[in-house]
C-alpha cells in the first residue's frame, strides 16, 4: 500500500463523502494484505462517540479480517468508568506501544491533527491515513476522508462503511456503535436527531443490546463525590445576559483542586456542560476544566441563536454549530474574555 497523508482527497466544505470518497474508503481496507498493521487512533480524552466508533469499527474489522490491529488515544491510557464495559477493550494499548509507523492508519471523531497530540506523527508515518468523522470544522487531514457534517454521530459514518465492506452488525459491533450514537445525541434529544438516526438505533437494538442497561451505565451512575463536586461547581456558575448580542451566556469552571477535594477523575466533569446548558436565560453555554494550573478545556452549547463552532475555531478549536469546545489558556477569567469577544465577533458576523 502506498500514499502518504500528504495526498489527500480533502472533504468539500459543508458537503460529506461522496461516492468517490467511500470508494477510496472501501478499497484502503479491501488492498490491506494478511499481514498489515492496522492502527486505530481516536481523539484525546475520548468521550462515547470517540471511543465506541472505534471500538466497535476495530471490531468490525476483526469480523472482515484483519489480524493485526491496534487502538489507542493520546494521554494517559485511562478509560472513563461509564465506557469501561465497551466490548472491545481489549484492542486498546497506551499511545507508547501503538505501532510507530503501521500500514494504515484510521482515526475516529477528531477535527483537527491537534486533537490526536502526540499521535499525529502517525499520519505521515503509516502507509495511509483515513479519517472518519462528523464535525463540521474537519477541513481533511487524511489520504482519504470520510467527514459528514450531517452525521448525528462519527458512528454513523462507521457504521455506514461497514455495511459496505459487509461486515454484518453483531451484538459487540451494535453496543460500540449505539453508545457512540447516543451520547452524540443526547438519548436522541439534540437537534441531529433524525428519522435515519432512529433507523440506525433500531438497526443496533436488533442485534439484542439492552438500551436500559446501556444507560444506566453511561448516563445514570456517578460517584458521590462526583454529586457533590457538581453542587459545588454549578454553585459559582454565572449569568451574564447582554453576552451574545443580548443572547445570553452562563458559564462555569472546574479546577484541579477541585477534582482533588472531592477524590474525582477528570472524565466526570464531561457531563457537567448538560447541567449548565438548561439555563432557560442563556443560548450560550461553557464549562472551563482545569486541565494544567495555565489550560482549560473548554466546552461550549448553543441552544442555536449563535454558533459556536465560529468562536470554537477562532480559539483554536472545532465542533459543530450547536456544540464546540478548544483548549484556553491563562486565567479562568482571561479564557472567558476571550469567549466573550469571540461571541461578539459571530454575531457582528453572522447579522452581516
Amino acid at each position: 500500500m502506498t500514499g502518504t497523508a500528504g495526498a489527500q482527497l480533502a472533504p468539500t466544505a459543508g458537503a460529506g463523502p461522496v461516492e468517490a470518497d467511500w470508494a477510496a474508503a472501501e478499497a484502503l481496507i479491501r488492498a490491506l494484505p494478511p499481514t498489515a498493521r492496522v492502527l486505530l487512533i481516536c481523539h484525546v480524552n475520548p468521550d462515547g462517540d470517540a471511543l465506541g466508533s472505534m471500538l466497535g469499527f476495530g471490531l468490525g474489522l476483526l469480523r472482515f479480517g484483519v489480524g493485526r490491529l491496534q487502538a489507542t488515544f493520546p494521554g494517559p491510557p485511562e478509560v472513563p468508568e461509564p465506557f469501561r464495559g465497551l466490548p472491545g477493550l481489549e484492542l486498546l494499548v497506551p499511545a507508547s506501544d501503538a505501532d510507530p509507523a503501521p500500514d494504515l492508519v484510521i482515526c475516529f471523531d477528531a477535527a483537527s491533527e491537534s486533537r490526536l497530540g502526540e499521535l499525529a506523527g502517525r499520519l505521515t508515518s503509516a502507509g495511509a491515513a483515513l479519517v472518519l468523522d462528523h464535525h463540521a470544522s474537519n477541513a481533511g487531514f487524511g489520504t482519504v476522508n470520510l467527514v459528514d457534517p450531517a452525521a448525528a454521530a462519527t458512528s454513523v459514518v462507521a457504521e455506514q462503511l461497514l455495511t459496505r465492506l459487509g461486515v454484518p452488525l453483531d451484538r459487540a459491533v451494535a453496543e460500540c456503535l449505539y453508545v457512540a450514537l447516543t451520547t452524540d445525541t443526547g438519548s436522541f434529544r439534540f437537534e441531529a436527531t433524525t428519522p435515519a438516526v432512529h433507523h440506525l438505533a433500531a438497526r443496533l437494538l436488533a442485534t439484542g443490546i439492552s438500551p436500559g442497561d446501556i444507560s444506566r451505565r453511561v448516563f445514570d451512575t456517578r460517584p458521590f463525590g462526583a454529586v457533590r463536586l457538581f453542587g459545588e461547581v454549578l454553585g459559582r456558575a454565572r449569568l451574564e445576559p447582554s453576552a451574545a448580542d443580548g443572547r445570553g451566556l452562563v458559564w462555569t469552571f472546574a479546577t484541579l483542586d477541585d477534582l482533588t477535594r472531592h477524590d474525582q477523575r477528570s472524565y466526570v466533569l464531561e457531563a457537567l456542560i448538560d447541567s449548565v446548558r438548561c439555563t432557560a436565560e442563556a443560548d450560550v453555554s461553557c464549562v472551563l476544566k482545569q486541565v494544567r494550573p495555565d489550560e482549560w478545556a473548554v466546552s461550549m452549547r448553543s441552544k442555536g441563536a449563535v454558533d459556536v463552532s465560529r468562536v470554537a475555531v477562532a480559539l483554536g478549536g472545532g465542533g459543530h454549530r450547536f456544540a464546540a469546545g478548544f483548549t484556553g489558556r491563562g486565567a479562568a477569567e482571561q479564557v472567558i474574555g476571550s469567549i466573550r469577544g469571540q461571541l461578539d465577533a459571530a454575531m457582528i458576523r453572522s447579522d452581516a
